[in-house]
């Protein structure tokens, strides 16, 4: 299972070194890392995505609360938060399929942010889920470059859980 860490962390050279020579010491792997200011000056927040059990996860925040720097540590996996990724695509567009590729593009609220003859770039936000979705759309006119920011996540403070109320939606 994949779990989401948000990571607190005292804005310092060398806390991100640690944290991946934790990680890289005991064999684990980081599926998804993005770190930046947090809502205090001098502290950093890192959201990663890791695999592993409830007890592999369990010992990775025992042992990431033992370094210097660190702050606070908590898994998000299971609780209600607003997640978002960045992906910037450029895809294939030719004068003759560039209107198909701008109506995926509306479809999905993604920006136009580059045009050549050849190619539309797209900026998308969103779920994970939404970005892969759009790229399994734009496939079929050729993807040539795909770049993509770690998740970033924040607990939702009214804790309404919106995937259950998307699954309560698909019902009725």
């Amino acid at each position: 299972m994949k779990h989401t860490l948000s990571v607190l962390v005292e804005d310092e050279s060398g806390v991100l070194t640690r944290i991946a020579g934790l990680f890289a010491r005991r064999g684990f792997n980081i599926e998804s890392l993005a770190v930046g200011p947090a809502e205090e000056a001098g502290i950093s927040r890192i959201t990663m995505v890791v695999p592993g059990d409830d007890l592999v996860i369990e010992q990775l925040t025992k042992q990431l609360y033992k370094l210097i720097n660190v702050l606070k540590v908590q898994d998000i996996t299971e609780t209600p938060s607003v997640e978002r990724e960045l992906m910037l695509i450029k895809v294939n567009a030719t004068s003759e399929n560039r209107a198909e590729v701008v109506g995926l593009a509306q479809i999905f609220r993604a920006r136009v942010v580059d045009v050549s003859t050849e190619s539309v770039t797209l900026e998308v936000v969103g779920d994970p889920g939404k970005l892969v979705a759009i790229e399994q759309m734009l496939k079929p006119f050729g993807i040539q470059e795909i770049a993509r920011t770690g998740k970033i996540a924040l607990v939702r403070e009214s804790g309404v859980n919106t995937e259950y109320l998307k699954s309560l939606e698909s019902k009725v």
